[in-house]
């Protein structure tokens, strides 16, 4: 895949160099050579992830990566830090900055290339989260996009090796800030995994019987583990390993001797990265269920109803299966908000679609139409069946009063009924319009009963 790359150097050879080298894979580059004009390339959205050097005049790359993490505008960005320094404070610095990796110069080509790969997938995935989030919470349908970075302590971190000293040693780095779960067997990790909500796993790529990047393929291929990070632990000779690693979606690698500091400063990376990707999928999660969920009664709304209606007519045209539908309405329920208010009208919806769900069954569709209006939908179901049910529902709302005022007082309720039958010979309108004259007719005739529609 292609992304457009910020490259950022304040030495006119190196710009050119890195240019080139990701140029001739494909990639757009954008150049710059101060931290400043960095800034503000980024600021404008020109670009999908930046190469920065961190030694240059003036402003240095960790104070060019701080801002840009700090920035609502720019914080998703995926930052390289380059540099000639090869210390671990150094990379330790860089990734506490808010950097997602370190690259140490001269740059391997190869892990440049893969690195640049597996961020501009994530950078994709990332601004389809953000753009779907953003443009629900602008609808007023979910809650704004939070613009801060969370690598707070807390939450679970799976380890897979097999080596009791290192992961003692890992668990020694880790601990007091996540909790550690450490699965020595390569077979169970999977299943592990699986069961339980990770915000990082981390693999040996040595371990003795098994292939650590099998388990990080098997990772990817899971819906449960599909965005859950990967670190992985490798040794030095396992360079083309780790390459083939981030191909297969691995996020990070440390190679061993593995430094505490630096450990814990990529699992923060990683952990910080992940609760951002979640409080997206969330924002999107609420704005779907939002779009076809009422909220006070948490029924399917109009707009689910007339969704799905079609496909279960058709359902039951081509299987010669009849489909019922119900039309209900709460007797008098203006009087209710006139007489005690609308937080007692709110309760009252509440209760009743609760009596009612609890009398139909979990194959049926109930929705609430707005107002005081519900809707049954009944796969399967005679006339005669449907009369039967709706009696039943007309019975068990009738027969207690109603809490309201937090259970202070209590109401008595009564609902009009309407049912029609089809076989998926007429259209979705005609359908309810026949539930609706049925309803019309139990209203007509004194409230409280249950009228079927002539077929």
């Amino acid at each position: 895949m292609t992304a457009r790359v910020l490259v950022v150097d304040d030495i006119i050879p190196n710009l050119k160099l890195l240019e080139a080298r990701l140029t001739a894979e494909y990639f757009d580059v954008v150049t710059a050579t101060s931290g400043q004009e960095a800034l503000e390339i980024c600021e404008r959205g020109e670009c999908d992830l930046v190469l920065l050097d961190v030694m240059m005049p003036g402003m240095d790359g960790f104070e060019v990566c701080r801002r840009l993490k700090s920035n609502p505008e720019t914080l998703h960005l995926p930052v390289v830090m380059v540099t000639a320094l090869d210390q671990t404070a150094d990379r330790v610095r860089g990734l506490e900055a808010g950097a997602d990796d370190f690259l140490t110069k001269p740059i391997d080509e190869i892990a440049l290339i893969a690195r640049v790969r597996s961020l501009a997938r994530l950078k994709l995935v990332m601004d389809e989260l953000r753009n779907r989030a953003e443009t629900s919470a602008n609808l007023g349908v979910s809650n704004a996009v939070s613009h801060a970075l969370d690598d707070g302590p807390g939450g679970r971190i799976l380890l897979v090796e097999d080596r009791p000293h290192s992961a003692q040693r890992i668990l020694a780095a880790l601990r007091g800030r996540y909790q550690i779960d450490i699965e020595a067997e390569a077979h169970q990790a999977l299943f592990t995994a699986a069961e339980r909500d990770y915000e990082l796993v981390i693999v040996s790529l040595g371990l003795a019987d098994f292939d650590g990047l099998r388990i990080c393929s098997q990772l990817r291929s899971l819906d449960r583990t599909r965005h859950t990070p990967i670190l992985t632990l490798a040794d030095l000779e396992d360079r083309e390993r780790v390459l083939r690693g981030l191909d297969l979606g691995v996020n990070d690698y440390l190679t061993r001797p593995i430094d505490a500091n630096e450990l814990l400063a990529r699992v923060r990376a990683q952990v910080r990265r992940k609760r951002y990707a979640d409080a997206l999928r969330f924002n999107v999660k609420t704005a779907m269920e939002l779009a076809v969920i009422d909220p006070l009664t948490g029924l399917n709304n109009r707009r689910y109803l007339e969704t799905h209606l079609l496909g279960l007519m058709e359902q039951a045209a081509h299987n010669g299966r009849p489909l019922s539908v119900m039309m209900l309405d709460i007797d008098f329920f203006k009087k209710v908000n006139d007489a005690h208010g609308h937080d007692a009208g709110d309760e009252v919806l509440k209760t009743f679609a609760a009596r009612v769900k609890r009398r139909v069954r979990g194959a049926d569709l109930m929705c609430r139409l707005g107002g005081e209006e519900f809707v049954v939908v009944m796969p399967d179901t005679r006339l005669e069946i449907a009369q039967r049910i709706g009696e039943r529902i007309r019975g068990a709302v009738a027969a207690s009063p109603f809490p309201i005022d937090n259970g202070a007082r209590a109401i008595p309720i009564t609902v009009s009924i309407g049912v029609a039958s089809s076989m998926g010979g007429e259209s979705a309108d005609a359908f309810l319009r026949r539930a609706d004259q049925a309803l019309y007719l139990s209203k007509n005739a004194g409230r409280n009963r249950v009228t079927a529609a002539a077929a």
